[in-house]
């Protein structure tokens, strides 16, 4: 990057490790680094919730694209009371789930991408079973009926406390962890402590209250009760998952510097 002063701008996608060489690597020739980086998202789901539609559609988004994705809901945080019958539902879900060569019927989920990957995130799996997380789903190894590949397991974990690895580690995997919270403070607390902040998910009784705690979640991206992104609003994150903005006016600001000219209407 050096070697190209006349470059001005940086965009870069990927993770967090990533972004912080691109960030030194640009800094020798001062050059603006627009970043999206890693992130390990909190999908809150509150009290009053509608519970199978919040907790289903919240697992079917961590399982998208195998799990990688930036702002996968990889946090699901729901409340304690109520965590067995959310790891029912979780369960049924993964239960649905098939990984498997995508061209095949009936296949949902694809492989990861490569074996680094596959090896890491089976790592992080047995790590939570090691560290006295609750596997409801999955685990390590291939899919049933696979025998190669880079295919995962769609596993979910249940009685995650936000201090195991499996809960502070981007996974990129098909992987959920769900952790419990007595009250509405507590979701938040949990939610936020993070070094990420790209994503967070909003589930309860009104709007009302989801904006409530939407408004309190310190990530570039808050969704409420399901509604997904709207490509003309702001993408990016907070913390570590970034800085800069994609999509709409922001992400077109991004490529833009401003230039004033004293005595443009001089006589």
């Amino acid at each position: 990057m050096s070697e190209h002063p006349d470059i001005d701008m940086i965009s870069f996608t990927g993770s967090t490790r990533a972004g912080v060489d691109v960030a030194k690597r640009a800094a020798p020739t001062v050059k603006r680094v627009s970043q999206e980086l890693g992130g390990k998202s909190p999908n809150v789901i509150l009290e009053g919730a509608d519970l199978a539609k919040a907790v289903t559609g919240g697992v079917m988004h961590m399982f998208n694209n195998s799990g990688q994705s930036c702002n996968a809901p990889s946090r699901m945080i729901v409340p304690l009371s109520k965590m067995k019958e959310v790891a029912a539902i979780a369960k049924g879900v993964a239960d649905k789930t098939k990984a498997g060569d995508p061209r095949a019927d009936g296949t949902t989920i694809g492989p990861v991408v490569n074996r680094g990957q596959w090896d890491k995130i089976q790592a992080l799996i047995q790590k939570g079973i090691d560290e006295g997380a609750t596997l409801v789903a999955g685990g390590p190894g291939l899919p049933e009926g696979v025998n190669k590949g880079f295919y995962v397991r769609p596993t979910i974990f249940a009685d995650v406390t936000n201090d195991m690895t499996i809960a502070r580690e981007e996974i990129f995997g098909p992987v959920l962890t769900i952790l419990g919270a007595k009250d509405e403070a507590e979701a938040v607390k949990i939610a936020n402590d993070t070094p990420y902040g790209l994503a967070g998910y909003v589930s309860a009784d009104t709007v009302e209250t989801a904006r409530r705690v939407g408004r309190q979640i310190r990530a570039g991206n808050v969704n409420l009760q399901g509604v997904p992104n709207e490509r003309s609003a702001p993408f990016g994150g907070y913390k570590q998952s970034g800085n800069g903005r994609e999509w709409g006016r922001y992400g077109l600001e991004e490529y833009l510097e401003a230039k004033a000219v004293a005595g443009y209407n001089a006589a």
